[in-house]
């Protein structure tokens, strides 16, 4: 049977060591040796598993490094009190102050052996080989008189920079002890009942963190990758009750008296997601303790909403960042700046503008800024459809949930929208029941589809944009005041073009350009830009962008009321009857000013309102 050990040595006097205590093992291949070569550890460490070694011995970061990538175990060398205290004897030698780097790694009670040893030691800990060179600078000035024990990281830093050095060395039994240690652990993979399962569990599932209780409910083992996961040190862990220190994993006791076993229970903890699964140690037929292993399955989660996203992406993307918006003038530039700031934040927000005043390109811009910036974006335009298709767009449906459903169910804009944002213009048309339903929504960061009883979570960013002051709705008993205090943590506020004259011009100029099919600039004389200036832009930049169009065809511009005026007369001869039918005429007057109005940027909406008519009637006079 294949027993062989690699081992990455720091010095070829560790390796010498190694050979004169293990000779028979090196001749005949069962311990590997290798000097380390700096910064490719790693690879050494996958050579030797490909070499088909068993477990691997290595020091200090080395140990750290491929314990966390190795499929096979990995030992370390622990650095104890007598390889210490071999140290500072020879560094005393020296007339030089001893100045000892002490990874944090390595228990060291100074105190301890102050009066043994009669010498005095300045002791600075470390916890990463970065930390060194901060320390060392410290020093520096006084170089000449000192002398650093470190180890190979610590003597390395410290030759550059021209210090006096003693190699922390492992002693001969040190090496012993582990090499013994090491051997004991890969005979043990094979043989063995209690300690040999713990000990399986542990390799067979290197990546995972392990921690085993005995029946009392004391915590008998608790592994590195358990330590780093659950943020808590072994001494204050091994032997403590399990409800003492992780209160959170009572729970785990349960299955001492319980039959059933725990696989793969998600629970939350601090800010991780855990996988967990419980069993029990047997020996002899004889429940003796509790193994449990978790993983950290908080990368996998943003990896299942990456893979959500990409199957739905198509669309769900937002186009527009700040640099595309053409601004010049100060009152938008202020506001531009200040939806950067509201970019970075992760509240919600509430946009207000009139229409065509670019509020869904701020959003998206907000959105490309932000920290949820590769996720979806998804807008909808909740004036545009009735209250139940809003219902089932927003929130999806179940197969079956009503007649016409689709087969297989639907993911509602909510869902497709988890991990990045959605975007709801004109928010202040919705019904009193979305509202409810939006409120809870943003109160418990979760969903439930028409026709459903599960809920579904949630991470979504909400972005709102209104085209009238959602306070007013408020005290005119239109709009719900929790839902509007939810959605008005951020505010922005996008002024019509009348508000900022100073944008008229230039970007009016920008559309002709972007319009044009041809590549030089189009100029402008002083008439025309007056008359844009002096216009009051009711449909804003999209009916700036109208007039652009209408320019580069006719080199004309036609503004206002009067373009309404003079098209309503200007009717052909061929759309006359001889015989004068007045509601004909009336209808054909109507669905020519809804078109100019339209054309010049008014929303349905708002054309509705400007005649006194519902948005009903107003879809039966454009389709008559």
């Amino acid at each position: 049977m294949d027993r062989k050990i690699g081992i990455i040595a720091l010095t070829k006097e560790l390796k010498n060591d190694i050979i004169e205590l293990f000779e028979d093992d090196v001749n005949e291949g069962n311990i590997i040796i290798e000097v380390l070569e700096p910064n490719k550890w790693i690879e050494q460490g996958i050579r030797l598993e490909k070499k088909g070694v068993k477990a691997i011995i290595a020091r200090s970061g080395v140990y750290r490094d491929l314990k966390d990538i190795l499929e096979i175990p990995v030992i370390s060398i622990k650095v104890n009190t007598l390889d210490i205290l071999h140290a500072i004897k020879k560094a005393s030698k020296s007339s030089r102050d001893i100045l000892f780097l002490q990874w944090n790694g390595i228990y060291f009670n100074y105190e301890e052996w102050k009066s043994f040893l009669n010498v005095d030691i300045t002791i600075e800990k470390f916890d990463e080989t970065d930390d060194i060179e901060f320390i060392l600078k410290k020093y520096l000035s006084r170089k000449e008189s000192i002398i650093v024990i470190g180890g190979g990281m610590g003597v390395s830093v410290s030759q550059k920079y021209g210090f006096e050095t003693v190699f922390l060395n492992a002693t001969k039994e040190s090496i012993y002890e582990t090499i013994t240690y090491a051997k004991e652990t890969v005979e043990n993979l094979y043989n063995g009942k209690y300690k040999n399962e713990v000990l399986k569990t542990i390799l067979d599932g290197v990546h995972d963190a392990v921690l085993a209780i005995d029946y009392d409910g004391k915590v008998i083992l608790y592994n590195e990758r358990a330590k780093e996961l659950l943020k808590k040190d072994d001494s204050k862990v091994i032997d403590k009750n399990l409800a003492d220190v992780f209160k959170e994993l009572e729970f785990i006791v349960d299955v001492l008296k319980d039959e059933a076993e725990i696989d793969n229970k998600i629970i939350f903890l601090k800010d991780l997601t855990i996988a967990i699964n419980v069993s029990k140690i047997s020996v002899d037929g004889y429940t003796v303790g509790v193994l449990c292993s978790f993983q950290d399955i908080t990368k996998l989660q943003k990896l299942e909403k990456k893979i959500r996203y990409e199957l739905n992406k198509k669309g769900l993307y937002a186009k527009y960042k700040f640099e595309d918006i053409t601004h010049f003038d100060p009152v938008m530039k202020a506001v531009i700046e200040k939806a950067k700031i509201v970019g970075k934040n992760d509240s919600t927000v509430i946009i207000y503008g009139e229409s065509g005043t670019g509020k869904e390109m701020v959003a998206q811009s907000i959105h490309n800024i932000s920290q949820r910036q590769d996720w979806p974006f998804v807008a909808i335009n909740c004036a545009a459809i009735s209250e139940t298709l809003l219902e089932s767009e927003l929130f999806g449906y179940e197969e079956g949930a009503f007649t016409g459903a689709r087969k297989g169910g639907k993911p509602g804009l909510f869902e497709l929208a988890h991990g990045g944002t959605i975007f709801l213009d004109e928010i202040n048309n919705i019904s009193p029941n979305l509202q409810a339903k939006l409120l809870r929504v943003l109160e418990e960061k979760e969903v439930m589809r028409i026709g459903s009883d599960y809920l579904i979570p949630l991470d979504v960013r909400i972005i709102a944009a209104a085209n009238e002051e959602l306070k007013r709705k408020v005290e005119k008993g239109e709009f719900r005041s929790d839902l509007f205090y939810r959605l008005s943590i951020l505010e922005l506020y996008i002024p019509p073009l009348r508000k900022r004259k100073g944008d008229i011009v230039p970007v009016f100029k920008y559309l002709l350009n972007e319009l044009s099919d041809k590549y030089e600039e189009i100029l402008l004389d002083e008439e025309i830009e007056r008359k844009l200036i002096n216009y009051d832009w009711p449909g804003n930049v999209r009916e700036l962008r109208n007039v652009a169009q209408r320019y580069i065809l006719f080199k004309e511009i036609d503004l206002g009321k009067r373009q309404i005026v003079r098209d309503s007369y200007n009717i052909e001869e061929s759309q006359m009857n001889k015989y004068i039918d007045l509601k004909e005429i009336n209808n054909y007057f109507e669905k020519k000013i809804i078109n100019m109005l339209l054309q010049q940027g008014m929303s349905k909406t708002e054309i509705a309102k400007l005649l006194g008519i519902s948005r009903a009637s107003l879809w039966n006079k454009m389709n008559s």
